[in-house]
């Protein structure tokens, strides 16, 4: 029986939606094609039909997951003022719920350490979604320089993709708490201190000056 191309696209992304879960949840080896496919309410035989290999599925589940991670950024701030939106992320970020619902959440530190032990092919594929988040990230950061606003980005995704894999490794109690908070506080103290500066500097520019 010859299937639509619609039919087959809407199979396919509901193979990456499944193994993106599924792949958080487990890592990139802690399931396989033939559970996969099961799960997508698939054989094992019809996963060649889509995919050329399984690190093509992987690289494809990822991708997706990390697409959606930088969209819900998108939304979430989309409506507020630039001051706010940095903030909105790391607050959002380093919570109970993302630290409980890992195969929901972002890849990075699920499949992060994985990845880097991947072939050059998923790295490179990886490194392209990552370089997107922080791009997304520093234009959530007003009134410093593109350069500035990039390692700020850089320091905040790795600060908070950090403190996700620690707050995880301690389970759901007090520590990780604590973890998620010092994360937070690590993050979001240093971000306020350039604006800080710039409003005093400002401020000594444009004050009065005294008559020599």
């Amino acid at each position: 029986m010859r299937y639509s191309r619609e039919h087959k696209l809407e199979t396919h992304a509901r193979i990456i939606k499944r193994a993106s879960v599924r792949l958080r949840e487990k890592g990139a080896h802690g399931i396989g094609v033939a559970d996969l496919m099961k799960e997508a309410g698939l054989t094992h035989g019809g996963f060649y039909a889509h995919f050329d290999s399984r690190e093509a599925l992987v690289i494809e589940a990822f991708a997706y997951a990390m697409d959606r991670s930088t969209a819900r950024w998108r939304e979430l701030v989309q409506q507020m003022p630039p001051e706010k939106r940095l903030p909105a992320i790391v607050n959002s970020y380093l919570t109970k719920v993302h630290r409980d619902d890992p195969g929901h959440g972002c890849a990075v530190p699920t499949l992060g350490a994985e990845i880097a032990r991947e072939s050059p092919k998923t790295r490179k594929a990886f490194l392209a979604k990552l370089e997107q988040m922080v791009d997304m990230l520093a234009e959530q950061i007003p009134d410093v320089p593109r350069k500035l606003a990039r390692k700020q980005a850089i320091a905040t995704v790795a600060s908070m993709m950090g403190t996700l894999v620690l707050a995880r490794i301690a389970g759901t109690g007090e520590l990780s708490d604590e973890i998620l908070a010092a994360g937070r506080d690590a993050v979001l103290e240093p971000a306020s201190a350039p604006k800080r500066a710039a409003k005093k500097t400002a401020a000594r520019n444009t004050g009065p000056r005294l008559r020599s």
